[in-house]
């Protein structure tokens, strides 16, 4: 089967594991320092503003947290967003409201985020769909002028920049995911970034059970009484990473280019290779000064024609499918939002493979399944259409 995501890990990832069981030390050491300078480097901020946690959702889950947001806060998200962001929301109390998106990109605008605002509403969780950075200059000052907190789930922006400024350091808090299925990968893992250093040496102690002194061991260097015994100032949970994970995501990061490189030029063949296809919409390119990670890539067609589509692909080997499902329509959250543009998208859009491990045999496969499907289904579904539906009636 041909994977819509998959890593891509090899020799320097294991002498990097090798090296840390070698160390006898495989938990949160001088690996997981390492990565958090590496991608603060990468990012072009400070190193006191970002820290590892052992998942992204972890990070949005910690950053509601220490942004305070509890019960009688609104939060607007966009509906297409991951599950992880509107439980993130809703088990702090908070109430997550959603906002439409733009039917062909599936990000917000500034004016999509405007119009879910209440009065209630203290935060923006805005998701960069895709990898692609989305409306995220406007959305930032609408924040600033309305007062409001901004987290950006960065989860697949990994390299994605406006004006060579990240992703994910728009606003006051920032989250990242370096899960099995992402870009570059730790097995299970997340970044969160602040603003605020203070926040972050918070948040520290927070991922690691509230504790004042996170090691004994270190503690014994600077006290000569009792370093073992405990002092908590929260009553908080272990979610720290360790260097196991962190040493894969060391060489992933070095790597990070090298995955780029491979994923533009299968976007490339794609953009090529599908253009102009009667029935098929692909991605729009995205605005100048704007750098995608090319997460994912997702073309558009008639509800029934993407349905068959997407048999015709699982029937040849190839998986693909759609993110995200629209939250609104998700019963547990209560929202009875009509948001037309994300559900345009929803039940129109097909993410293909799109990953570093796809080699030009698999491309040809999905690019050839692709043309000779889609207008095979469009033609059956026009056939099959009322007259009146025919005619436009």
């Amino acid at each position: 089967m041909i994977n819509a995501f998959q890593p891509m890990l090899g020799d320097d990832e294991l002498a990097a594991v090798a090296e840390v069981f070698r160390s006898n030390w495989i938990g949160k050491g001088p690996r997981v320092r390492a990565f958090e300078d590496a991608f603060a480097a990468h990012l072009g901020v400070g190193p006191d503003q970002v820290m590892t946690l052992n998942s992204c959702t972890e990070a949005t889950f910690l950053a509601m947290e220490l942004a305070g947001l509890g019960a009688g806060d609104d939060v607007v998200l966009p509906a297409v967003s991951f599950v992880g962001a509107a439980n993130a929301v809703a088990a702090h109390g908070a109430r997550p409201v959603f906002c439409d998106v733009d039917p062909r990109t599936l990000n917000p605008s500034a004016s999509d985020v405007e119009a879910a605002l209440t009065p209630a509403t203290r935060a923006v969780l805005v998701l960069h769909y895709a990898g692609y950075p989305g409306d995220i200059a406007a959305i930032a000052e609408l924040c600033r002028a309305r007062g409001l907190l901004l987290i950006e789930d960065a989860a697949c922006a990994v390299a994605s920049r406006v004006a060579e400024r990240a992703c994910g350091t728009f606003g006051d808090l920032g989250v990242w995911s370096f899960d099995h299925g992402k870009i570059a990968v730790t097995v299970d893992g997340g970044m969160l970034y602040a603003r605020d250093p203070e926040l972050l040496r918070r948040g520290r102690k927070r991922a690691y059970f509230g504790l004042e002194q996170f090691s004994g061991f270190d503690h014994a260097k600077v006290t000569d009484t009792r370093w073992w015994e405990f002092e908590v100032g929260s009553f908080s949970r272990r979610s720290i990473m360790n260097d196991v994970t962190a040493a894969i995501g060391c060489v992933q990061l070095r790597r990070l280019p090298e995955f780029l490189r491979r994923r533009r030029e299968i976007v490339e063949r794609y953009d090529t290779e599908l253009a102009g296809l009667p029935g098929l919409l692909l991605p729009p390119a995205p605005p100048p000064g704007h750098r995608t990670s090319h997460y994912m890539y997702w073309v558009q067609m008639e509800e029934h024609v993407r349905d068959e589509v997407a048999r015709d692909l699982y029937r040849r080997g190839v998986y693909a499918t759609f993110r995200y499902p629209p939250l609104h329509r998700v019963p547990i959250y209560g929202s009875d939002a009509r948001l037309p543009g994300a559900e345009h998208a929803a039940d129109r859009t097909l993410c293909l493979p799109l990953h570093q491990g796809l080699d030009d045999t698999d491309v040809d496969l999905i690019v050839e399944t692709v043309r000779t499907s889609v207008p095979r289904r469009s033609a059956s579904a026009a056939a099959s259409a009322p007259a009146s539906a025919v005619r436009g009636a």
